[in-house]
């Protein structure tokens, strides 16, 4: 091979490993991937994604939570007998029971016996209650048709006057103090999620400002070299998208875990 080839495949190589280094200097991050401050910011991020995510989770199982219980209440009401002097509580039930049917919107109305009287007062007054030596009251559960719900103020005339001692209740109190209780828990996080995004954008927002200030020196340089406001805008927005990126599926990964190993 002649000395003109072997200086023609060295100025090759030569031109290769300028390139190559150029492209590597062009490559070169604007703010250092690796420092403390971006480390302790990929950690705040972290934390307020895994508590908002958090946040997120117990707001969405209150309300659903909410919404079940509101409708297992209000698919039902509760026809109350107190006893009294005189009166023949089987034949009240079976009477106020007979009443509760002949509603529309009525699906059923079913007397709870003295067996399942007693088990509900066993926590209370403990096993082997006789109902017929104390004074307890019998319920009546009516089961109700959602769509079309009888007139509780007509059922309730209906059955006041042929027995006094009988209080119909609809639980619509009930109900109405669970879907405030829920609506109020419900706002409240929504409140708490929007301050921790917010926090969280602040925290980037500073911290893109502190990098910029704490590499003023570079960004003089690269505006004296040529370098458009737009690249140097674009290489902090890229630095600062992964670095949230990062924080985000970390505290993002946390709380899945925490949501899995709780269900």
């Amino acid at each position: 091979m002649t000395d003109h080839s072997v200086q023609h495949v060295e100025d090759r190589h030569a031109g290769k490993a300028a390139t190559t280094q150029r492209v590597q200097r062009k490559m070169a991050p604007i703010v250092p991937a690796q420092n403390i401050a971006g480390r302790a910011l990929v950690l705040v991020i972290a934390i307020m994604t895994f508590l908002s995510c958090l946040t997120f989770g117990a707001v969405t199982l209150v309300r659903d939570t909410a919404s079940v219980w509101e409708n297992q209440i209000s698919r039902e009401a509760t026809i109350q007998i107190k006893p009294v002097d005189g009166l023949d509580m089987e034949a009240a039930l079976a009477q106020a029971s007979q009443i509760a049917g002949e509603f529309p919107g009525v699906k059923s109305a079913r007397i709870v016996d003295r067996d399942a009287t007693a088990r509900l007062l066993e926590p209370w007054l403990g096993s082997g209650l006789n109902i017929d030596e104390l004074p307890v009251p019998r319920l009546i559960i009516v089961t109700i048709d959602e769509n079309n719900p009888p007139d509780f103020a007509a059922m309730r005339a209906a059955i006041t006057p042929k027995l006094p001692s009988a209080a119909l209740d609809d639980h619509r109190t009930w109900v109405d103090r669970l879907v405030a209780m829920a609506r109020t828990t419900v706002t409240i996080g929504i409140a708490v999620l929007a301050l921790m995004l917010s926090a969280t954008v602040l925290t980037v927002v500073f911290a893109t400002r502190g990098a910029m200030a704490g590499n003023g020196h570079i960004i003089e340089v690269l505006h004296f070299v040529g370098a458009e406001a737009r690249f140097i805008a674009r290489e902090f927005r890229h630095h600062f998208l992964v670095t949230g990126m990062k924080g985000a599926a970390a505290g993002g990964a946390a709380a899945v875990f925490v949501f899995i190993v709780f269900s």
